[in-house]
This record gives C-alpha cells, sequence and structure tokens, in this order.
C-alpha cells in the first residue's frame, strides 16, 4: 500500500480538474492505498480568474481528505508546504500542471520535497505549452518540469510538447520516463437517463434535434466558428452549456448579425456537476469545434453517457474520436462543421452506439492508476 499525495484542484473549488482529482483519490482508495489531495487556499488571485467564481456550492466528495493550503502567489506559503510535505514523506505525489502561471508555485514545493530523498513526483501535464500565451511561459514551465521525476500526458500532442522541454540529453542519459494514458471517463455524474427525462428536467422541447457545446467558453474552443455553422442548418438547434470564460460581448453581437438566436439555447452560467448528465443525456450529439486543443474533458464525458460526437481535426481529437464509429472527424471552419452534422443526422444517433460502448471499455481509472504505479517503480531514488 502506497502513501499518495495528489497536488492540483479540489473541493470547494469547482471545474474538471477537480473533478478528476477527486476521482482519481477515489480510485487510489479503492483499490487499498492512502490518499489525500493538497488544494488550494488561493488558485488565482480574482483578476486573473476568468470565469465568475472559483468555488462550488455543491457537497465535499465522501472519504477523501482534502486540505487548502496552497497559496499560488505567496512564496512563504510555497516553503511551509513544501518542508510539510518532506517531513510527510508521501511514497507519491501526483502533481497536475495545467498552466505555467502555476510553475514557481508547484515547483517551490516540490524541490523541497524532494530533499527527503524518498518521495517519487509524477506529473499529470493536461497541457505544456499552453492554448494561450502570456510572457513567462517558458521559464516557469521549465522550472516545474525541472522538480518532477516522470510524466503522464493524455495525448500525443502533449507529449510532443513536453519534448521540446525534456529532451535525451547531450551525455547520453535519458529524457526523464513518460507514459502517454487515455483520459478516464467521467462516471461520477450519475448513470445515463433518457432523453425525454433529461430535457424535461431542463425544459426543453422534446422533439426536436439538439446539438451541444458543453464546457468553459474560451476563444481556442471555437463556438463562434459553430455559430457560423449554425445559420447553414435549418431544423436543428444548439444548446450551449457553459460559463463564458472571456469577453461575452462578440458571441452575442456574432448571434444577432447571423439572425439565429431561435436556433440557439443559452445557459451560460456555470454547469454544476448535479446537473451535468441532463445536458448529455438531452443531446443527439456533442460538438468539439475547436480551433486547437490537446485533449478535452468533454470527451470522456461524452463517452460515458453514450453520446456521438462531432469534432475538429486538431490536437489529439481525432484519436480520441474515431471517425463514423463513436463519431464523426471535420475541418475547423464554418462549411465543414455544418456539412459533418448534417452527415451525423443521415447517419443517425443510434448508428453510433454500438461502438461508443465497445470504444469506452479502454478508458477506465484504474489504468491511470496502474500507469502511475508503472512509473513510479521506474524512478531511481
Amino acid at each position: 500500500m502506497a502513501n499518495v499525495v495528489i497536488i492540483g484542484p479540489a473541493h470547494p473549488l469547482r471545474g474538471g480538474l477537480a473533478t478528476f482529482n477527486q476521482r482519481l483519490a477515489k480510485q487510489f482508495i479503492d483499490e487499498g492505498h492512502k490518499c489525500s489531495i493538497y488544494s488550494f487556499s488561493l488558485q488565482y488571485p480574482s483578476f486573473l480568474f476568468p470565469g465568475k467564481t472559483q468555488y462550488t456550492d455543491e457537497p465535499a466528495p465522501d472519504n477523501i481528505t482534502i486540505y487548502s493550503v496552497i497559496n499560488s502567489i505567496n512564496p512563504f506559503n510555497w516553503m511551509k508546504i513544501g518542508n510539510r510535505l518532506k517531513k510527510e514523506r508521501p511514497d507519491i505525489i501526483v502533481v497536475r500542471f495545467w498552466l505555467p502561471f502555476m510553475g514557481p508555485a508547484l515547483g517551490t514545493i516540490l524541490r523541497k520535497v524532494r530533499k527527503n530523498k524518498h518521495t517519487k513526483i509524477i506529473c499529470i501535464a493536461d497541457n505544456v505549452i499552453p492554448h494561450e500565451k502570456r510572457p513567462g511561459d517558458k521559464p516557469f514551465t521549465r522550472y516545474f518540469l525541472k522538480s518532477c521525476d516522470a510524466f503522464i500526458t493524455m495525448s500525443e500532442k502533449v507529449m510532443s510538447d513536453l519534448r521540446q522541454f525534456e529532451k535525451n540529453l547531450p551525455d547520453g542519459r535519458q529524457a526523464k520516463p513518460a507514459l502517454q494514458v487515455a483520459h478516464p471517463l467521467y462516471d461520477n455524474f450519475g448513470d445515463i437517463i433518457s432523453k425525454a427525462e433529461a430535457r424535461r428536467h431542463l425544459e426543453l422541447p422534446e422533439g426536436e434535434k439538439i446539438i451541444l457545446f458543453f464546457g468553459f467558453i474560451r476563444k481556442y474552443k471555437g463556438l463562434d466558428i459553430l455559430l457560423e455553422a449554425m445559420k447553414q442548418l435549418d431544423g436543428i438547434r444548439l444548446l450551449v452549456a457553459g460559463e463564458f470564460y472571456e469577453d461575452e460581448k462578440p458571441y452575442h453581437e456574432l448571434i444577432e448579425k447571423a439572425g439565429i438566436a431561435d436556433k440557439l439555447i443559452l445557459r451560460t452560467d456555470f454547469i454544476p456537476d448535479s446537473e451535468v448528465k441532463y445536458y448529455l443525456c438531452a443531446a443527439d450529439a456533442v460538438i468539439q469545434p475547436y480551433r486547437n486543443a490537446t485533449q478535452s474533458g468533454v470527451t470522456p464525458l461524452a463517452y460515458h453517457f453514450e453520446k456521438p460526437m462531432v469534432v475538429t481535426n486538431v490536437g489529439g481529437l481525432p484519436k480520441l474520436v474515431p471517425h463514423e464509429k463513436v463519431g464523426l472527424v471535420t475541418e475547423p471552419d464554418a462549411n465543414s462543421i455544418a456539412e459533418t452534422i448534417q452527415r451525423f443526422y443521415q447517419l443517425g444517433e443510434n448508428y453510433f452506439i454500438p461502438h461508443l460502448r465497445n470504444e469506452k471499455e479502454k478508458y477506465s481509472w484504474s489504468n491511470m492508476v496502474s500507469s502511475i504505479s508503472q512509473l513510479a517503480d521506474d524512478i531511481q531514488k
């Protein structure tokens, strides 16, 4: 039995990273390990956070110990938490990395921990090169990566980005070990319910064709491209479920200019965990019109709720969504997306269900835990 610490967001912080960390902790505990989460007392200063609130009103997960103690902007706190974890001597630390801004805090904490010559530090890298670039990205990322012993990525794109930093050394030494592991399915949002029940709950029309854009709204996710595509689609409505993480004014101007307001259902507040299943189950398909992508937490959601996907041919998405099996792959422009959505309705939702059920077997939390354990065994201390 290992003593495992996960460093990353957790309750009462909200969002996909917190959901992932809590589900991973549960898997470690279910498999007989000791596991706790070191989360943030301050994750982002309010002026850096693009949403309305960083916190959830939902209850804390059962049977998971969460310490909300890391302050992302206070170096004295980094030293304190680093020394605390150094003394605790966990066997494994699993640290999430998704934004260079977190590099100084996490890198400093981990450098302190490394001094105990015992703890093995494994990073799960959601991004290495961020979607939106800012000054300091490269030095902050490099500082963080040097504090880790091994890495897990969940897409080829992130693995490729990682190797831009983590290369074989001139003296012949190998780069630190890294594994690519499929993003496990989010199976903690409840079971599949009928489309009719989901639409009644959300007060949506039961007989209409409805496609879903789900998640935080940011430029790289291409909602504006999808809105342009909606001009070409008759008899189909788009349900947008997720909070704006940037200025929403250009989107509303685009909607008005395109004259598509009657084709849209906008639910642009944060979607709490208890409501997620209703949105996924209410849709005919999930649309991911991304301009660029590493991997997406929306894809495992669609797999869990057995919803076909239309995704753009960027980053790791095509690998995750085999074409004309679990969904359709298209190009990131309005014409292609419109044509592909029409193709989806020609094939019909039921065409994809058997493939979805078969493919989703690959994406287990036990596989993630065993991969982390494998890397830990490979690390020499």
